[in-house]
């Protein structure tokens, strides 16, 4: 009797500090960013809708390490009618005092609208290369969400 109400506390701290937000993944930062340019949209030529998407983005830091930072960044994409197949990306995020370099591993995105939302994109990286004020930051690897906020311009934000 004495173990099963132990088991049941236990159970039930676990699942408040689950509820509570307590395990929700750390904000390493977030950015305000802009398209800079027109995207490039190039056909593949091998169907209709079939397309390579190239796109390059500023941003600024506005909340978390990275508050502060200016990151230029670029990525391509294959875009087959709505799907959204990430290919490449990564980009620099200057700080004052320090310079870290990341490259995006893997990304999902979809053009479609759902549930009234616009699209979001998400993903993984991993700062390559970190130096200075930003030196922490080296090798660890990070998740990411993007989410529009205007005509050319979304938030981006980097957790643990």
């Amino acid at each position: 009797m004495r173990r099963r109400f132990i088991a049941t506390i236990v159970c039930s701290a676990v699942s408040l500090i689950g509820a509570s937000g307590c395990a929700l993944a750390e904000t390493i930062g977030r950015y305000q960013c802009s398209v800079i340019d027109i995207p490039g949209q190039e056909p593949i030529g091998d169907r209709p809708g079939h397309f390579l998407v190239s796109l390059q983005y500023s941003c600024f830091g506005v909340d978390g390490v990275l508050k502060g930072d200016v990151h230029t960044a670029s990525s391509a994409s294959e875009l087959d009618g709505a799907k959204v197949t990430f290919l490449r990306g990564g980009g620099i995020h200057r700080a004052p005092g320090g310079l870290a370099v990341t490259q995006i591993t893997d990304s999902v995105g979809s053009l479609v609208t759902k549930d009234g939302k616009p699209p979001e994109s998400s993903g993984t990286g991993v700062f390559k290369f970190a130096s200075g004020t930003l030196a922490a930051l080296s090798g660890k690897a990070f998740k990411f969400t993007s989410k529009p906020t205007g005509l050319g311009r979304f938030d981006l934000e980097y957790t643990e």
